[in-house]
């Protein structure tokens, strides 16, 4: 009989240098710096797993890495999660995990058709989560349970207010918050996304190119406000979002669509109505490996329940400056996909 350990070191004795096709950014930049290209990958290092992609989600932080606010060495492979099955362990890699569909996120690599993931990363889906739900689904899903469990410590009853209600995290955000027994209400752009977020329990949508969202969601609270208002839009907009929130709830900065991060009077503004200011990263959480598998594990056993990932665009992977546009420009209702097909 062979032993786990034989196998294992079978697997990494056989391992090999592997061509595959992925995306580098070359510059900063625009969207046009993206090339596809061949490159040899080195032989599996210890404790890692080689997966052979079949989605890679493209989410806003690759948007802020692209254009060089969180900078990294050039030329790189963006992408910050995936999913796809193990074709090859590293040494000290069970070779069973050969063959397992897999979901992985927070580190960076996933615009590729292969890629080499640390193996304790590296989530197995369970039969009833698919590729696209899990690659697409798999950020999102952990950041929720950042904001709403981990920090904001929601409770059944409560109001919670998302900006970008029809986009790929509102989306998720709302179902999540409905899950744990939430109000919720979203701000749309238009009538078509209101009617999406709606279809995800939204309770109610602002439009908020017709209505001033601080007046509705007070409206709509007694006067009270949001005990928790989820913020991606920066600059000026998260002021606003500030009043829009009750004395005693948070108010949670998650990005900076407008190009502006949270002003340098926000915090005086959060004191002065007694809100509690947060600015998480999901990538920073999901560095401590006990806080990865916590939200990952949050994560499956939602989208085991039923949580659905709307996927608003499938674009193969030679695409991904299409992706990034869509993106960019709000068009997207729903999560972006890149197929390596």
């Amino acid at each position: 009989m062979t032993t786990t350990a034989t196998a294992t070191a079978t697997a990494t004795a056989t391992a090999t240098s592997t061509a595959t096709q992925l995306i580098e950014l070359t510059a900063y930049g625009d969207a046009a710096n993206f090339e596809l290209v061949t490159r040899t990958l080195p032989p599996l290092a210890a404790g890692a797993v080689r997966v052979r992609q079949h989605v890679a989600g493209v989410n806003y932080v690759d948007v802020y890495q692209r254009v060089g606010r969180y900078p990294l060495p050039l030329p790189a492979v963006l992408g910050v999660e995936g999913s796809g099955v193990i074709v090859e362990v590293g040494g000290g890699v069970d070779a069973s995990r050969v063959g397992q569909r897999v979901a992985w996120s927070a580190t960076n690599g996933s615009y590729a058709k292969l890629v080499d993931v640390a193996a304790e990363r590296a989530i197995v889906l369970p039969d009833e989560v698919s590729f696209e739900q899990g690659g697409a689904g798999l950020l999102r899903s952990m950041t929720a349970y950042l904001l709403l469990n981990h920090y904001g410590r929601l409770q059944s009853g409560q109001t919670v207010l998302v900006h970008a209600a029809a986009g790929g995290l509102g989306l998720v955000l709302t179902q999540w918050a409905k899950a744990m027994g939430a109000h919720v209400i979203g701000t749309v752009s238009s009538d078509e996304k209101a009617a999406l977020a709606q279809s995800r329990g939204l309770d109610q949508a602002i439009n908020y190119r017709e209505q001033d969202f601080v007046a509705a969601v007070r409206e709509y609270t007694g006067g009270l406000g949001a005990d928790i208002v989820v913020d991606g839009i920066g600059g000026a907009h998260f002021l606003r979002s500030i009043e829009a929130t009750r004395s005693g709830g948070m108010a949670v900065t998650i990005g900076s669509i407008s190009g502006e991060g949270a002003p340098a009077e926000a915090l005086a503004a959060a004191q002065l109505r007694g809100v509690l200011m947060e600015r998480p990263s999901i990538l920073a959480f999901s560095k401590d490996l006990p806080q990865y598998r916590l939200a990952t594990a949050a994560a499956m056993m939602q989208l085991q329940a039923g949580l659905v990932i709307d996927v608003a665009g499938r674009l193969p992977l030679a695409q991904v400056a299409e992706a990034h546009r869509l993106l960019e420009t709000g068009a997207a209702q729903g999560a972006l996909l890149l197929e390596m097909n």
